[in-house]
């Protein structure tokens, strides 16, 4: 049974997160967790390392990149365990950028099944087709999956 001041070896750590080795060395490089080093060069992590992976996970699962959770993560305190004030804080920010991504997902799963079960098969009437790259106009990427926007394939 592992205690509070225990330190968890790199296989530890991967093991208890769910999380790869080499993703965890990932996630230290770019600032995400921290282990000390033992006189053998071998890292060690606190066992607060487990939650601040779960979090990072979770994040990502929702679609938040490494950096949105990088610049949230560098607004917790490094001199104290983060309260359940500096969570919500960090969550009412987030949530504009999460409703965005489910409003996304929704429009994904209510049209994009319509516009590949419709059987319309015609290019004339499919609102994804791009004569001429019009599209462009309105930005990178699938434009038209973007909340806000027409319905991916016009009924016939």
């Amino acid at each position: 049974m592992l205690h509070k001041t225990d330190h968890l070896t790199i296989g530890d750590l991967a093991t208890r997160s769910g999380v790869a080795p080499s993703a965890l060395r990932y996630y230290e490089s770019q600032g995400l967790i921290s282990a000390t080093r033992t006189t053998g060069n071998q890292r060690r992590y606190e066992r607060a390392m487990l939650r601040r992976i779960a979090f990072i996970r979770s994040a990502q699962r929702v679609g938040l990149s490494l950096s949105e959770i990088t610049h949230a993560l560098d607004n917790l305190p490094d001199n104290r365990t983060p309260t359940r004030a500096d969570w919500a804080r960090l969550s009412r920010d987030w949530r504009p950028r999460i409703d965005a991504q489910i409003a996304r997902l929704i429009k994904l799963r209510d049209e994009l099944d319509n516009c590949i079960g419709c059987g319309c098969l015609s290019l004339k009437r499919c609102s994804l087709q791009n004569p001429d790259d019009l599209v462009a106009a309105d930005g990178p990427g699938a434009v038209y999956l973007e909340p806000g926007t027409a319905r991916l394939c016009e009924p016939a």
